[in-house]
């Protein structure tokens, strides 16, 4: 069986969506929902990535952010999500968030990066911008494999070449690409943390070290159960845990995300629905389906 080289970017993190309140940052809502998650067999968090609306966020916001999880993670590690299409404006940005670390963000474990978006580059123009990017953290990369939302798809090899950086060290998988995820696992030197929520059974089965999962801010313990079944191979046990979470996850993503989940925590309690523009709210016939599907599952 492959074995997985980065333990530490292993398990069920959530990529914690940003609650607003009146157009500002809801600092107590972040604060809340990251304890209600931390203890609910959560490995760790991510903190502004596209789930966290972190485009819509500026640099001051996104710290803010970053230190409120600090405040109420309990003790469980987080990532980083960063971004950017100008080489040496987002180095200097992942110099300075990664040294947040040292003394400043205790638990901030390493960085999450996509490919440049809208730059479209060559394989080799890849290459040289993940390894920039890693020669200047202070942290470990995590990379974000996501074409629909780049443009620049990341080729097997390409990947396969990057696993070679001693700073490069897991990828959040959401390239569509089955062939190239299994490769991965089998390479094993990637900790291969499945991106895309419908196929975090497929990944975990083959090997794969987790999920990076926005559907696992609700039922959370269904979740971790059935990543744990999965790695005492105990299939069985898994598939029952996991097909009744398949309707809530595809209705999760009937609409752009995060607004479906935003509106079931609404519905919780827990937040306002508010996103922020160009992102709408959900249909209200999507938030009484969603109601529906979650009603079902019960508590967990």
């Amino acid at each position: 069986m492959p074995t997985q080289t980065s333990a530490a970017f292993a398990g069920l993190w959530v990529p914690l969506v940003t609650p607003f309140r009146g157009g500002a940052v809801d600092h107590e809502a972040l604060g809340a929902l990251t304890r209600r998650l931390a203890p609910a067999g959560v490995a760790g968090f991510v903190v502004c990535g596209s789930t966290g609306e972190a485009a819509a966020l500026d640099e001051d916001e996104q710290l803010a952010c970053l230190a409120t999880v600090a405040r109420h993670a309990g003790g469980r590690p987080f990532m980083m999500g960063l971004s950017g299409y100008h080489l040496g404006a987002t180095r200097a940005w992942v110099r300075s968030v990664s040294a947040l670390a040292a003394s400043q963000v205790p638990g901030l474990c390493g960085l999450l990066v996509p490919a440049p978006h809208y730059v479209r580059p060559s394989q080799d123009g890849l290459r040289a911008w993940f390894e920039g990017l890693a020669d200047a953290s202070a942290l470990p990369l995590i990379l974000y494999d996501i074409p629909y939302r780049t443009g620049a798809v990341i080729t097997r090899e390409t990947l396969l070449a990057l696993a070679a950086h001693p700073n490069i060290r897991a990828v959040k998988d959401c390239g569509g690409d089955a062939g190239k995820t299994q490769a991965l696992i089998a390479d094993g030197r990637l900790a291969v943390l499945a991106g895309e929520d419908l196929q975090i059974f497929s990944t975990v089965a083959l090997g794969g070290a987790g999920a990076i999962a926005a559907s696992a801010h609700l039922h959370t313990s269904r979740f971790a159960a059935v990543l744990e079944a999965l790695a005492r191979s105990e299939l069985s046990a898994a598939r029952a845990l996991w097909w009744p979470l398949v309707p809530l996850i595809e209705a999760l993503f009937a609409e752009p995300n995060p607004g479906p989940l935003k509106a079931l925590l609404a519905g919780q309690g827990m937040m306002r629905g508010e996103l922020r523009a160009p992102l709408t709210g959900a249909s209200t016939a999507l938030r009484e389906r969603l109601a529906a599907i979650d009603a079902s599952l019960g508590h967990g």
